[in-house]
């Protein structure tokens, strides 16, 4: 994550509009796009609300652009759904690592603003993609496939979250851990009896 630049030291135009970005992400994280005005977002980024007029037209406009910040970091970190990797699991880890904030924001409080969580559905809608490749060399069962493939992004997305509440424990078997996890609730999926 990028820090402030010193005091006093003047920035370019995208670092600027960069650190007003994460500086969003980080109120907004606290307290939701209905209940952080500008003001808040100012004071996290120690500048004027007019500085942030010149580079966003609205609150509206600064949310959307965190969001979409926080949506290309994931993309990148994890693959798009066509590129996926077996790294995709450890770049998502990374990637909420790097930027704790904008992961929650944007996974947990975006989800519950009904006009801006489009963002999480549409990545969420391509993890599941990515998902339901692998899970129907396992699962033959169509029904028991979409349980799957609809609860794994569930289960990744929120035992990262839970390891950054815990403060990052473990970070460099977390990835393997969570994986763990993913494949004993798939694991246990594919082995339920057909008459349950």
């Amino acid at each position: 994550m990028t820090k402030a630049p010193p005091e006093g030291k003047l920035m370019k135009r995208p670092e600027r509009r960069r650190a007003l970005i994460q500086a969003a992400a980080r109120a907004f994280a606290r307290g939701g796009y209905a209940s952080t005005s500008l003001d808040d977002v100012a004071a996290e980024a120690g500048v004027s609300r007019v500085l942030i007029y010149r580079h966003f037209e609205s609150k509206t406009q600064l949310y959307e652009a965190v969001l979409a910040d926080v949506s290309d970091q994931l993309r990148t970190a994890t693959g798009h759904p066509d590129h996926a990797t077996a790294n995709s699991l450890q770049g998502l880890v990374a990637a909420a690592q790097d930027n704790p904030d904008g992961f929650r924001l944007f996974f947990r409080q975006s989800g519950q603003e009904p006009e801006f969580r489009r963002h999480a559905d549409e990545l969420r809608a391509a993890m599941k993609a990515t998902a339901h490749p692998y899970l129907e060399q396992v699962i033959h069962d169509q029904e028991r496939l979409r349980w799957a493939a609809d609860l794994i992004p569930t289960i990744a997305v929120e035992a990262v979250i839970a390891w950054l509440d815990a403060g990052c424990p473990s970070s460099a078997t977390a990835p393997d851990t969570i994986n763990s996890i993913i494949a004993s609730a798939v694991s246990a999926i594919a082995s339920t009896n057909e008459g349950d």
